[in-house]
């Protein structure tokens, strides 16, 4: 089990009451490490994340790094992912690593100990998850992080136009796509709800989604987990957005946010003080 041995739902349920229920993301892409002044090469991209490790350190219930965003400069990339992990986790702050991993048998069993096990090289507390081959090819990869207290953020309702063709459709039994992959995490959550605790396997749910929710009957409240909701701020959602899409589970949303507080670089009082008004933000609409 990781370091803390609470499971990865109560961990972040407890930092999100401490710090509110933002997950700041480190995103180190061209643009906003030239709009930074910093190169784009590697060292650009090691000042652009420490300086975001600096000031998200300690002063946010979790920070999510874009994997891709690293690897697209080979090892030393990763490399400078696996030190801002490791400096994370020293800070107290939790991660999700943004990697949306999905396969079937020995790969997703092999992507999970690579995240999730207990030697990971590149270990953090929580991944996303792509169930796009069935959900129950996951299976690997949600056992694992509950056998070392680590969690999964499983993708349900995306905010991009394009994941309405799969995520939208309906199976034989007449349920969505969405509601299916929710209904899976509820039965892994259930003794997690049964002890009135949050749940280590999460979705992914856009906040942009609009009435998709509910038009596709996805029981989110039952789904007993936390919801990662990208969509705040620089992709337009707003407070009513918010309280009409995640309506009855509000207390399990972990805003998303990256490009807002991002934008407010690059000194590292700023980015704190970004993420802290914005968590605040977040905290008075969901009444976490």
């Amino acid at each position: 089990m990781s370091p803390d041995t609470t499971p990865f739902g109560g961990r972040l349920q407890a930092a999100m009451a401490e710090h509110g229920p933002l997950c700041a993301g480190i995103d180190p892409h061209r643009g906003l490490l030239e709009s930074w002044g910093l190169s784009y090469d590697l060292a650009g991209l090691e000042r652009f994340t420490m300086t975001c490790v600096e000031a998200f350190g300690g002063s946010v219930a979790a920070v999510k790094p874009q994997s891709a965003f690293f690897e697209v400069f080979g090892a030393k990339g990763v490399a400078v992912l696996e030190r801002a992990l490791g400096e994370l986790r020293e800070s107290g702050t939790l991660t999700v690593l943004d990697v949306k991993r999905g396969d079937i048998g020995t790969t997703v069993d092999a992507y999970g100990e690579a995240f999730l096990g207990r030697d990971a090289p590149s270990a953090a507390d929580a991944i996303t998850l792509s169930p796009y081959l069935g959900y129950g090819s996951l299976r690997p990869a949600i056992d694992l992080a509950h056998t070392t207290g680590r969690g999964v953020f499983v993708l349900a309702l995306t905010s991009n136009p394009e994941g309405a063709e799969v995520q939208h459709a309906h199976l034989p039994d007449g349920r969505s796509v969405a509601g299916a992959i929710a209904d899976g995490a509820a039965q892994d959550n259930a003794p997690d709800r049964a002890a009135g605790r949050l749940g280590s396997v999460g979705l992914v749910v856009g906040a942009t989604v609009g009435s998709a929710v509910s038009d596709l009957s996805v029981d989110l409240p039952s789904m007993a987990g936390p919801i990662l909701a990208p969509g705040l701020g620089a992709q337009g959602a707003t407070a009513r957005d918010v309280r009409a899409v995640f309506a009855g589970a509000l207390p399990q949303v972990l805003a998303s946010s990256s490009r807002d507080v991002l934008r407010a670089g690059p000194h590292v009082a700023a980015l704190r003080e970004r993420a802290r008004t914005v968590a605040g933000e977040v905290a008075d609409i969901t009444g976490v």
